[in-house]
């Protein structure tokens, strides 16, 4: 007897959700999403998408955490029923699962957490899942995985971390580590800018290190991209928000007392980025004025 084909529902089209959406229904996945954006909704609302989906149902959801992501686990609470399945596949604190699982499984429905990376590259490449829950769950949706995360071993794409809130866990400590090395390009970037006398290709030094060298990496790989679009970035403000992954990566290593200085620096340098003029800065200034009598610059009227 032929397999039937698994047929989820997906709450939340933007960048990602839109494109994991693609990958999923090309890895013979069927899918229903809804967005409030109508143009790319396959339905009109949450129910009845929710009304499209075979029982037992499985609703991924693909949205901003937070209250967006707490309102539609609400939500999808007084739609589904026992035995159904939530997966939050955005970026939610790793103690929010802890939270919305319990209120789903107060009603019988089930729940898991899946840390989704990829951006907007992973409806090509695939998409790395780092995925909490308990066993039994994570096998029942495993032809989801499967479609989502690149090909080749799954091993090397897809890992079943641990028990519920473990997969955003460690999705928050791979963002720790992506500010951290986005940094060091950045870094290494504006100090060969700085020795344009000396360096006269700082695009091509990056081509370069693509290919054998210790630092070869996909982020490199889209600074290169980035460079040959605009190589001395003049068409971007140095202005980098953050989508609070690094803050909690920082909270979670002072409240395990483990040393994360690099991770730290990288998420104080987004800080300053935001700022047009630093008070912090100016209070040097004003410090180097007072004990040395070193000339300062004085803010223009």
């Amino acid at each position: 007897m032929e397999e039937e084909e698994m047929h989820i529902g997906l709450i939340g089209l933007g960048k990602m959700g839109g494109n994991m959406r693609t990958r999923l229904r090309a890895g013979g996945i069927e899918v229903t999403g809804y967005d409030r954006n109508a143009e790319v909704s396959d339905a009109a609302s949450v129910a009845e998408m929710v009304a499209a989906l075979p029982a037992p149902r499985t609703v991924w959801v693909m949205v901003p955490a937070g209250k967006i992501t707490d309102a539609v686990i609400s939500e999808l609470g007084d739609l589904l029923e026992p035995g159904d399945l939530v997966i939050d596949g955005g970026n939610s604190r790793f103690s929010d699962d802890f939270e919305h699982a319990k209120e789903l499984g107060a009603k019988g429905i089930d729940y898991v957490d899946a840390g989704v990376s990829g951006g907007v590259w992973g409806v090509e490449n695939g998409y790395g899942l780092m995925v909490g829950g308990s066993a039994e769950q994570v096998a029942r949706v495993m032809p989801v995985f499967d479609a989502l995360r690149p090909e080749g071993p799954r091993e090397e794409g897809f890992v079943h971390v641990g028990e519920i809130g473990a997969g955003h866990y460690a999705k928050m400590v791979h963002n720790g580590i992506e500010y951290a090395m986005m940094q060091a390009f950045a870094e290494g970037f504006e100090l060969l800018e700085a020795r344009k006398d000396l360096i006269k290709d700082v695009p091509g030094t990056f081509e370069a290190w693509q290919r054998g060298t210790v630092v070869r990496s996909w982020l490199l790989d889209l600074l290169v991209l980035a460079l040959k679009e605009d190589p001395t970035l003049a068409e971007i403000e140095g202005y980098v928000e953050d989508s609070g992954e690094g803050r909690w990566t920082i909270e979670e290593a002072i409240n395990n007392a483990v040393a994360v200085p690099t991770i730290a620096a990288s998420i104080f340098a987004r800080f300053v980025s935001r700022q047009e003029d630093s008070p912090a800065m100016k209070a040097v200034a004003a410090l180097r004025n007072q004990f040395g009598g070193h000339s300062v610059v004085k803010s223009a009227e």
